[in-house]
This record gives structure tokens, C-alpha cells and sequence, in this order.
């Protein structure tokens, strides 16, 4: 048996400033954007690198009062997301240069190095450079 998670969708209040944030910001790479209907996309952005059948985000424009209410909340408030990369301090300045919002400052954990920061809608991630 093969199995492996191929998306995760992340709740967004727009399409394009979500993309913008995601491809600028992250350098997140757009791997498809096509319309549904007039007021749906299937947007999907994937993370600089990533292996053909690795995971991606779906960005789902929130459509109900109860979508909204989870924007930026998915996890309680908790790290939600963990980014892996392979240069710590390579994407850390270029984040930080682009005004990603960190929590904290880098530190050294036993597992790797590691900081927490929020996306535009306040999901809280780890960003990690693995040992």
C-alpha cells in the first residue's frame, strides 16, 4: 500500500493577495490557478522545490460566515504548518527582508533551527532547518 498527503486547504479571505503572499513573500511556486465559477478558484501553490507528488496548499476563498470566522485560526492558535528548508539563514533574511512576521527570534533546538512565524492571516508555522 502507497498512500501520501498530496493538499492541505488553507482558508483564505482572497485569492490574489493569498497567491501574492505565498509567491513573494514564501517564494512559494503557483502551480495552478483556474476558475470554478465566477466567484470560485482552484488555486493551488506549493513550496519552492517541493517533489512532484509532495504537498501542496489549496487556497479555498472562504464562502460562509463560519469559513471566515477560521481564517487564521485553523489550529486553535497553535503552530499549525512546519516548513522544512535546506538554508535557515538563506530564507530567514529573505523572509524577514520581505516583512514576514516572526514571533520570535531563531534558535537552536535539538531537532534543528528553528523559528515561528505568522502568515498575513496570523496561522502560526515552523520554520525549520532539520539537523
Amino acid at each position: 500500500m502507497q498512500q501520501h498527503l498530496a493538499r492541505i486547504a488553507l482558508v483564505v479571505k482572497d485569492y490574489d493577495e493569498a497567491i501574492a503572499y505565498y509567491t513573494e513573500k514564501l517564494q512559494f511556486t503557483l502551480i495552478e490557478d483556474t476558475p470554478r465559477s465566477p466567484t470560485k478558484r482552484w488555486v493551488v501553490v506549493a513550496p519552492p522545490g517541493s517533489p512532484t507528488r509532495g504537498c501542496a496548499f489549496i487556497l479555498a476563498k472562504a464562502a460562509k460566515p463560519e469559513q471566515e470566522a477560521a481564517i487564521g485560526h485553523q489550529s486553535g492558535g497553535r503552530v499549525f504548518l512546519f516548513l522544512h528548508t535546506d538554508d535557515f539563514w538563506r530564507d530567514y533574511e529573505y523572509m524577514k527582508a520581505k516583512g514576514v512576521d516572526f514571533t520570535e527570534e531563531p534558535r537552536e533546538e535539538e531537532y534543528g533551527t528553528v523559528v515561528v512565524f505568522r502568515d498575513l492571516y496570523g496561522n502560526k508555522w515552523d520554520f525549520i532547518q532539520p539537523r
